[in-house]
Protein backbone atom coordinates (compact mmCIF):
# COMPACT_ATOMS: atom_id res chain seq x y z
CA UNK A 1 0.00 0.00 0.00
CA UNK A 2 2.61 2.69 -1.08
CA UNK A 3 0.99 6.54 -1.63
CA UNK A 4 3.15 9.10 -3.18
CA UNK A 5 5.49 11.55 -1.32
CA UNK A 6 3.68 14.73 -0.78
CA UNK A 7 4.15 17.43 1.47
CA UNK A 8 2.64 18.61 4.52
CA UNK A 9 2.73 22.44 4.55
CA UNK A 10 1.03 22.22 8.13
CA UNK A 11 3.80 20.21 9.54
CA UNK A 12 6.29 21.93 7.94
CA UNK A 13 4.70 25.40 9.28
CA UNK A 14 4.64 24.17 13.05
CA UNK A 15 8.05 22.00 13.72
CA UNK A 16 10.12 24.69 13.78
CA UNK A 17 8.24 27.11 16.06
CA UNK A 18 10.22 27.25 18.86
CA UNK A 19 7.35 27.71 21.56
CA UNK A 20 7.49 28.64 25.02
CA UNK A 21 11.06 26.34 25.27
CA UNK A 22 13.09 23.80 23.97
CA UNK A 23 11.11 21.11 24.03
CA UNK A 24 14.53 18.82 24.59
CA UNK A 25 17.62 19.72 25.76
CA UNK A 26 20.45 19.49 23.03
CA UNK A 27 21.44 15.94 22.97
CA UNK A 28 24.57 13.14 22.31
CA UNK A 29 23.83 10.94 20.26
CA UNK A 30 24.58 8.48 22.68
CA UNK A 31 21.70 10.12 24.89
CA UNK A 32 19.47 10.05 21.81
CA UNK A 33 19.90 5.89 21.79
CA UNK A 34 19.36 5.66 25.26
CA UNK A 35 16.06 7.60 24.74
CA UNK A 36 15.05 5.70 22.29
CA UNK A 37 15.46 2.43 24.07
CA UNK A 38 14.15 3.54 27.16
CA UNK A 39 10.82 4.81 24.80
CA UNK A 40 10.06 1.89 22.82
CA UNK A 41 10.66 -0.26 25.84
CA UNK A 42 7.44 1.02 27.46
CA UNK A 43 6.10 -0.12 24.05
CA UNK A 44 6.31 -2.98 24.14
CA UNK A 45 9.87 -3.90 23.14
CA UNK A 46 10.87 -5.45 26.64
CA UNK A 47 12.00 -9.21 25.98
CA UNK A 48 14.30 -8.97 28.62
CA UNK A 49 17.55 -8.24 27.29
CA UNK A 50 17.30 -9.27 24.04
CA UNK A 51 17.30 -6.63 21.11
CA UNK A 52 19.76 -4.20 19.62
CA UNK A 53 20.11 -0.87 18.15
CA UNK A 54 22.88 -0.06 16.06
CA UNK A 55 22.98 4.26 15.41
CA UNK A 56 25.76 5.13 12.56
CA UNK A 57 28.15 8.21 13.39
CA UNK A 58 29.89 10.34 10.62
CA UNK A 59 33.25 8.69 10.89
CA UNK A 60 31.66 5.16 10.32
CA UNK A 61 32.02 3.31 13.43
CA UNK A 62 28.41 2.88 15.38
CA UNK A 63 26.75 3.31 18.29
CA UNK A 64 24.93 0.49 20.19
CA UNK A 65 22.94 -0.89 23.45
CA UNK A 66 25.20 -3.13 24.90
CA UNK A 67 24.23 -6.94 25.37
CA UNK A 68 24.09 -7.31 29.02
CA UNK A 69 21.59 -4.63 30.09
CA UNK A 70 17.49 -4.52 29.04
CA UNK A 71 16.44 -1.27 27.33
CA UNK A 72 14.71 0.34 30.50
CA UNK A 73 17.62 0.20 32.39
CA UNK A 74 19.92 1.18 29.72
CA UNK A 75 22.03 5.50 30.19
CA UNK A 76 24.00 7.19 27.50
CA UNK A 77 26.84 6.06 29.59
CA UNK A 78 26.37 2.40 28.96
CA UNK A 79 26.10 2.94 25.09
CA UNK A 80 28.93 1.53 23.61
CA UNK A 81 30.96 2.08 20.15
CA UNK A 82 31.77 -0.52 17.34
CA UNK A 83 34.23 0.02 13.84
CA UNK A 84 33.29 -1.52 10.91
CA UNK A 85 33.51 -4.94 12.13
CA UNK A 86 31.63 -5.66 14.75
CA UNK A 87 34.60 -4.93 17.20
CA UNK A 88 34.04 -2.73 20.98
CA UNK A 89 36.42 0.23 20.04
CA UNK A 90 34.81 1.92 23.28
CA UNK A 91 32.32 1.33 26.26
CA UNK A 92 32.41 -0.96 29.33
CA UNK A 93 30.35 -3.71 27.82
CA UNK A 94 29.95 -6.51 24.90
CA UNK A 95 28.16 -6.25 21.90
CA UNK A 96 25.86 -8.75 20.77
CA UNK A 97 26.86 -11.91 18.88
CA UNK A 98 23.71 -10.73 16.13
CA UNK A 99 25.56 -7.06 15.36
CA UNK A 100 26.66 -8.77 11.76
CA UNK A 101 23.16 -8.76 10.85
CA UNK A 102 23.20 -5.00 11.82
CA UNK A 103 26.35 -4.10 10.23
CA UNK A 104 25.38 -5.95 6.14
CA UNK A 105 22.07 -3.89 6.56
CA UNK A 106 24.24 -0.36 7.40
CA UNK A 107 26.88 -1.68 4.72
CA UNK A 108 23.99 -2.37 2.16
CA UNK A 109 21.79 0.90 3.28
CA UNK A 110 23.87 4.12 3.61
CA UNK A 111 20.70 5.98 3.54
CA UNK A 112 20.44 5.02 7.23
CA UNK A 113 21.48 5.81 10.29
CA UNK A 114 19.32 3.08 12.48
CA UNK A 115 18.95 -0.34 12.69
CA UNK A 116 16.91 -1.96 15.21
CA UNK A 117 15.68 -5.18 15.98
CA UNK A 118 13.83 -6.82 19.29
CA UNK A 119 11.05 -9.16 20.06
CA UNK A 120 8.30 -6.63 20.42
CA UNK A 121 5.12 -8.22 22.47
CA UNK A 122 2.88 -7.97 19.59
CA UNK A 123 4.84 -7.79 16.81
CA UNK A 124 5.89 -11.79 17.83
CA UNK A 125 2.46 -12.51 17.64
CA UNK A 126 2.30 -12.09 13.96
CA UNK A 127 5.60 -13.44 13.44
CA UNK A 128 4.20 -16.42 14.94
CA UNK A 129 1.07 -16.55 12.88
CA UNK A 130 2.80 -16.68 9.10
CA UNK A 131 0.85 -13.27 8.26
CA UNK A 132 1.17 -9.31 8.26
CA UNK A 133 -0.92 -7.71 10.30
CA UNK A 134 -3.51 -5.45 8.53
CA UNK A 135 -4.26 -1.55 8.66
CA UNK A 136 -7.54 -0.99 11.09
CA UNK A 137 -6.82 2.70 12.17
CA UNK A 138 -4.91 5.57 10.89
CA UNK A 139 -2.32 5.17 13.11
CA UNK A 140 -1.76 1.94 12.33
CA UNK A 141 -1.04 3.60 8.61
CA UNK A 142 1.13 6.19 9.44
CA UNK A 143 4.24 4.25 7.63
CA UNK A 144 3.20 3.75 4.12
CA UNK A 145 3.76 -0.08 3.00
CA UNK A 146 3.01 -3.17 4.48
CA UNK A 147 6.42 -5.08 6.43
CA UNK A 148 7.86 -7.87 4.77
CA UNK A 149 7.91 -11.13 6.00
CA UNK A 150 11.45 -13.31 6.11
CA UNK A 151 10.00 -16.51 6.40
CA UNK A 152 13.48 -17.74 6.50
CA UNK A 153 14.27 -17.78 10.08
CA UNK A 154 16.87 -20.86 10.97
CA UNK A 155 17.21 -20.08 14.44
CA UNK A 156 20.13 -17.47 14.46
CA UNK A 157 21.59 -14.39 12.82
CA UNK A 158 25.07 -14.81 14.55
CA UNK A 159 27.06 -16.24 11.03
CA UNK A 160 27.88 -14.20 7.90
CA UNK A 161 25.80 -15.84 5.89
CA UNK A 162 22.28 -15.47 7.56
CA UNK A 163 22.83 -11.61 7.92
CA UNK A 164 23.62 -11.23 4.60
CA UNK A 165 20.65 -13.74 3.51
CA UNK A 166 18.30 -11.45 5.93
CA UNK A 167 19.58 -8.29 5.09
CA UNK A 168 19.33 -9.04 0.87
CA UNK A 169 15.80 -10.21 2.00
CA UNK A 170 14.78 -6.97 3.59
CA UNK A 171 16.44 -4.87 0.63
CA UNK A 172 15.17 -1.65 0.38
CA UNK A 173 11.98 -1.77 2.72
CA UNK A 174 11.83 -0.23 5.95
CA UNK A 175 10.84 -2.89 8.00
CA UNK A 176 10.44 -6.76 8.12
CA UNK A 177 8.28 -9.23 10.54
CA UNK A 178 10.61 -12.16 11.22
CA UNK A 179 9.15 -15.73 11.32
CA UNK A 180 8.98 -16.81 14.38
CA UNK A 181 11.36 -14.20 15.82
CA UNK A 182 10.74 -10.76 15.62
CA UNK A 183 10.69 -7.43 14.14
CA UNK A 184 13.34 -5.40 12.34
CA UNK A 185 13.47 -1.83 11.39
CA UNK A 186 15.56 0.87 9.29
CA UNK A 187 15.28 4.41 9.71
CA UNK A 188 17.26 7.50 8.50
CA UNK A 189 17.30 9.29 12.25
CA UNK A 190 15.79 8.43 15.81
CA UNK A 191 12.83 10.54 15.17
CA UNK A 192 11.86 7.89 12.07
CA UNK A 193 12.82 4.96 14.02
CA UNK A 194 10.53 6.12 16.85
CA UNK A 195 7.73 6.68 14.47
CA UNK A 196 7.79 3.32 12.71
CA UNK A 197 8.58 1.25 15.85
CA UNK A 198 5.39 3.35 17.68
CA UNK A 199 3.57 2.60 14.42
CA UNK A 200 4.38 -1.19 13.76
CA UNK A 201 3.54 -2.38 17.55
CA UNK A 202 0.26 -0.30 17.09
CA UNK A 203 -0.43 -2.19 14.00
CA UNK A 204 0.33 -5.61 15.48
CA UNK A 205 -1.45 -5.29 18.72
CA UNK A 206 -4.79 -3.57 17.28
CA UNK A 207 -4.98 -6.00 14.73
CA UNK A 208 -4.74 -8.79 17.38
CA UNK A 209 -8.00 -7.14 19.33
CA UNK A 210 -9.66 -6.47 16.50
CA UNK A 211 -9.43 -10.28 15.06
CA UNK A 212 -9.85 -11.81 17.93
CA UNK A 213 -13.83 -10.20 18.03
CA UNK A 214 -14.01 -12.31 14.36
CA UNK A 215 -14.73 -10.26 11.68
CA UNK A 216 -12.78 -6.94 10.72
CA UNK A 217 -12.68 -4.43 8.37
CA UNK A 218 -9.10 -3.33 7.42
CA UNK A 219 -8.88 0.15 5.82
CA UNK A 220 -7.77 -0.22 1.76
CA UNK A 221 -8.40 3.32 0.60
CA UNK A 222 -4.77 4.85 0.35
CA UNK A 223 -6.77 8.76 0.72
CA UNK A 224 -7.41 7.51 4.29
CA UNK A 225 -3.76 7.50 4.88
CA UNK A 226 -2.73 10.71 3.10
CA UNK A 227 -2.24 12.74 5.56
CA UNK A 228 -0.87 10.21 8.26
CA UNK A 229 1.91 9.14 5.90
CA UNK A 230 3.21 12.39 5.62
CA UNK A 231 4.70 11.85 9.13
CA UNK A 232 7.37 9.23 8.32
CA UNK A 233 9.48 11.22 6.01
CA UNK A 234 8.38 14.57 7.81
CA UNK A 235 8.63 13.25 11.47
CA UNK A 236 5.27 13.42 13.11
CA UNK A 237 5.76 16.99 15.12
CA UNK A 238 6.20 16.89 18.72
CA UNK A 239 5.99 13.12 19.30
CA UNK A 240 9.25 12.08 19.92
CA UNK A 241 10.13 14.93 21.77
CA UNK A 242 7.16 14.37 24.12
CA UNK A 243 8.11 10.77 24.66
CA UNK A 244 11.91 11.46 25.06
CA UNK A 245 10.64 14.04 27.94
CA UNK A 246 9.12 11.61 29.79
CA UNK A 247 11.64 9.32 29.48
CA UNK A 248 13.61 12.01 31.15
CA UNK A 249 11.38 13.12 33.49
CA UNK A 250 10.71 9.44 34.84
CA UNK A 251 14.52 8.87 35.33
CA UNK A 252 17.12 11.80 34.39
CA UNK A 253 20.10 9.18 35.13
CA UNK A 254 18.55 7.80 31.41
CA UNK A 255 21.27 11.00 29.81
CA UNK A 256 24.57 9.43 31.70
CA UNK A 257 26.95 10.21 34.27
CA UNK A 258 27.83 13.55 32.23
CA UNK A 259 24.74 14.64 32.43
CA UNK A 260 24.16 14.25 36.20
CA UNK A 261 27.71 15.85 36.85
CA UNK A 262 26.59 18.83 34.96
CA UNK A 263 23.29 19.20 36.70
CA UNK A 264 24.81 18.55 40.24
CA UNK A 265 27.21 21.28 39.13
CA UNK A 266 24.11 23.89 38.28
CA UNK A 267 22.49 22.87 41.79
Amino acid sequence: MEAPKRSNPMMEKLAPRPGRYALLPELTPQQELALLARALHREGYDDHIAGHITLAQPDGTFLVNPWELAWDELTASDIIRVDSTGTVIEGEWNVTPAIGLHLEVHKRRHDLKVVLHNHSRWGLVWSASGRVPPVYDQTSGQVAGDPIYYDEYTGTVDGASEAEAAAAALGNEKWAILKNHGVFIVAKDIRQAHLRSITLEHRCRLAWHVESLGEGHPITDLETFRVAQMSDDLGFPFLWEAMARKEIRLDPAVLGDEATTSAERKA
